[in-house]
């Protein structure tokens, strides 16, 4: 991290899960880190506790999706600390269930938080790393932008979103010391499933079931992610099937896409994680609050 002399970092989605640890991690390199957050006091329990690491925290109340917000956030961190060294935009939140049944409020509420709130990131920050001459934007994707499950349409497409606006990015900022990193991870030990919104109990039972049988936790994935930063590599696949199914997809798309068919019809990942398979029928429902 010695190109990066100041120590500033702004974290969207910073109240916790892989948020919080990225700025414990940071805290404990001796950082300035920005926490904002739509909940406020997480905001503040995150700075707080990067206080107590060895860092200096500042929380920043923020909505991703609103454009106003994440102006202010770099307007804040502009004033208190005269601009930002990295940018993480972590703030996410999942919508799952079968594409038509989805009511497209939640698809709304998904493609604004996990697509357009990393959009407002990259875009306000980018003029300031321009200015200063250099900075980093790390844009938390997921796996699923990758793989297309099946029952993860609004996830899959917000994420492959993000992949996309990523590479994009790699392209145009060539030669003006600005990199870029999106990380792709699958399922690891966080609170995603906190505020999602799903049509059937089948898609919950699935995502809680491998988060309980992931070996990964959010310190594994920070800790890749900040030697991603290191190394100015765009993609960051922590875990081993996440590299398998980026590797399997990109070489022989059409036999990934047969074989988790096939998986799919049969179900075959219901059978070994000991759910229910799913009630296509089911209501649509909204357990955000």
């Amino acid at each position: 991290m010695k190109k990066f002399p100041e120590k500033r970092i702004v974290i969207t989605g910073g109240g916790s899960g892989l948020g919080r640890t990225l700025a414990l991690d940071f805290a404990k390199m001796g950082w300035k880190v920005a926490v904002s957050d739509i909940d406020e006091d997480r905001a503040e329990e995150t700075a707080r506790a990067v206080d107590s690491a060895g860092g200096t925290g500042l929380a920043v109340y923020g909505d991703v999706a609103k454009l106003e917000d994440v102006e202010n956030l770099a307007r804040t961190v502009t004033v208190e600390w005269g601009g930002a060294d990295i940018i993480v935009n972590n703030a996410g939140v999942p919508v799952v269930g079968f594409v038509d049944k989805i009511p497209m409020e939640d698809w709304k509420w998904e493609i604004d938080i996990n697509l357009l709130g990393v959009i407002h990131g990259c875009r306000t920050f980018l003029p300031i790393f321009r200015r200063q001459g250099g900075g980093h934007i790390v844009n938390i994707a997921s796996s699923a932008g990758i793989c297309s499950l099946a029952e993860m349409g609004p996830y899959n497409v917000t994420k492959a979103g993000v992949i996309s606006l990523s590479e994009t990015l790699k392209v145009e900022l060539s030669g003006q010391n600005i990199g870029i990193s999106v990380a792709c991870p699958t399922f690891f030990k966080t609170n995603l499933m906190d505020q999602c919104r799903y049509t059937d109990d089948h898609q919950v039972n699935m995502a809680n079931a491998f988060f309980a049988k992931s070996m990964y936790s959010a310190e594994d994935v920070s800790r890749h992610i900040i030697r991603s930063i290191e190394k100015n590599r765009l993609y960051v696949l922590t875990q081993m099937d996440a590299r398998f199914f980026w590797r399997i997809k990109r070489l022989m798309p059409q036999t990934f896409f047969t074989i988790t068919g096939w998986f799919y019809r049969k179900k075959y990942l219901d059978k070994a994680l000991g759910i229910e398979p799913s009630i296509e029928t089911a209501a649509p429902r909204d357990v955000s609050n």
